[in-house]
């Protein structure tokens, strides 16, 4: 998982720049072209004979996948979403979310801890997001150290 888990977004490299650049709002149509990024990282992946890329398919085709089966590509939902990807799911959000994006600010740890909350049991798995809130401590801790 700990190697794996940095191809998540490798379907990326299919995606244009104009699109994974853009400041603003996607249209739907680049929304659509951006979402395609999942199951072309699980594309590039699966095939190959390596341990470790296999399980990057797993998290890049699975990673926007929701609890509740609101995400994509697939619409799977729960426990049908591979560990990995649900693991990799969080990680991906708290990291968008606590750094500034060329589309949008930074939250606080708080507001990002508190949108999870909100997302508990429909986005992100319960449990998952337990663990998330059991270290705000430390979270917090390393926003102090590393703030710019």
């Amino acid at each position: 998982m700990y190697k794996a888990a940095p191809l998540h977004d490798i379907g990326k490299i299919a995606i244009p720049d104009h699109i994974l650049n853009k400041p603003g709002k996607l249209t739907p149509q680049e929304w659509e072209v951006m979402q395609s990024h999942a199951q072309i990282g699980y594309d590039i992946l699966s095939t190959s004979d390596l341990e470790v890329l296999r399980a990057g398919a797993l998290i890049a085709g699975g990673h926007h996948e929701n609890w509740d089966g609101s995400g994509y590509p697939n619409g799977i939902a729960g426990e049908d979403i591979h560990i990995f990807a649900r693991i990799a799911s969080v990680a991906d959000v708290f990291d968008a979310l606590v750094n500034r994006r060329c589309y949008k600010q930074a939250r606080s740890i708080d507001e990002t801890l508190n949108f999870f909350k909100e997302m508990k049991g429909t986005k992100f798995e319960p449990r998952l997001v337990d663990l998330l809130l059991d270290t705000q401590e430390e979270l917090m801790k390393i926003q102090e150290a590393h703030a710019d």
